[in-house]
């Protein structure tokens, strides 16, 4: 299984495309601003997009999930808790000046210790509210998809509605913190980090 990094946008999202080169198929976490140019990489790799996949439904996650769905015909995956959010990201992208497109409704809402899988790869939701009532990370053996959760020396912010900072510590302290030591993490924006880095270096999460 390959994962691709695209950072895309004025609020350089981190947007991972999930390739499973033997059976030629894709999925993409949190489509957001910018990212169409992951389409034309679909396009020219000859790859059939088989899954949109959200971590959260704040507007500069979900950005593309209308194109992407419109131009692939692809699922569409999102918690019930941040559909509020996603279909409505129109009006909250005003509020940074910026100009997205509402997302449709997920076909289908994740439930926490939900399996999704891509050729070999098989990934666990876990519910992690607090960054946003409905965010999730999505676990694989060794990595982890930590969306806003978490991020390189420092955590997603919560004063954004439905957000809230005990609830997104006691997310990532029972989710994430009892991960192994090397487990890569994936975050929204900016570099990837391990869990050991962040449970030693981490502010937020040092004792």
């Amino acid at each position: 299984m390959h994962i691709e990094t695209f950072v895309a946008g004025p609020l350089a999202n981190n947007v991972y495309l999930l390739v499973d080169w033997e059976a030629q198929q894709a999925a993409i976490v949190d489509p957001g601003l910018g990212s169409r140019v992951v389409w034309d990489y679909v396009q020219r790799e000859g790859l059939t997009l088989t899954a949109i996949l959200n971590t959260h439904g704040h507007f500069d996650h979900v950005a593309e999930n209308a194109f992407f769905k419109r131009v692939s015909g692809a699922p569409l995956y999102l918690h019930a808790e941040d559909e509020p959010l996603a279909v409505q990201a129109a009006s909250a992208a005003r509020w940074f000046g910026l100009r997205v497109s509402d997302s449709p409704p997920p076909d289908h809402y994740w439930q926490d210790g939900d399996q999704f899988s891509l050729g070999t790869m098989t990934l666990i939701v876990r519910h992690t509210p607090g960054h946003s009532p409905g965010g999730v990370c999505l676990l694989a053996e060794g990595l982890a998809f930590v969306g806003d959760t978490l991020f390189a020396g420092s955590i997603g912010r919560t004063d954004l509605p439905g957000g809230n900072y005990t609830t997104l510590l006691d997310s990532i302290r029972r989710v994430l913190l009892p991960l192994p030591d090397d487990t890569v993490l994936y975050p929204g924006h900016g570099p990837t980090s391990t869990i050991g880095r962040e449970r030693q270096f981490n502010p937020y999460l040092c004792p």
